[in-house]
C-alpha cells in the first residue's frame, strides 16, 4: 500500500513539475511541431490527404482525444485485471489440489 502511494506521488509530481519550470510556455502537440518542421524544410509541401471530418473546435478535438485515451486505459486496465485474476485463480486451484 505504501509503495502504491509513493508511485502515485511520483507520477503526480512528474506531471505537474513541467508546469512550474516552464511558466507561460505552450504545451502543444507533436502534430503542430511536425507541421512547423515540414514547413521549414519544404515550404511548397502539400499533404497527401485531408481529414474526412474536422472537429468544430479545439475543445471537441481535445474531448475526443481524452475519450480515446480513456478507452485505451480502460482496455489495458481490464486486460491486466483479467490476467491477474486468472493467475490468482490458477494459484488458488493448485493450492487446493495439493
Amino acid at each position: 500500500m505504501k509503495k502504491n502511494v509513493i508511485l502515485i506521488s511520483v507520477v503526480v509530481i512528474l506531471a505537474i513539475f513541467p508546469l512550474f519550470i516552464q511558466k507561460g510556455a505552450e504545451f502543444g502537440g507533436a502534430d503542430g511541431e511536425a507541421e512547423a518542421a515540414i514547413g521549414e524544410i519544404n515550404a511548397s509541401y502539400e499533404p497527401w490527404f485531408s481529414s474526412i471530418w474536422e472537429p468544430p473546435s479545439g475543445e471537441i478535438e481535445s474531448l475526443l482525444f481524452c475519450l480515446q485515451a480513456a478507452i485505451g486505459a480502460g482496455f489495458i486496465g481490464y486486460f491486466v485485471g483479467l490476467t491477474r485474476g486468472k493467475r490468482k485463480d490458477n494459484v488458488n486451484n493448485k493450492e487446493g489440489q495439493i
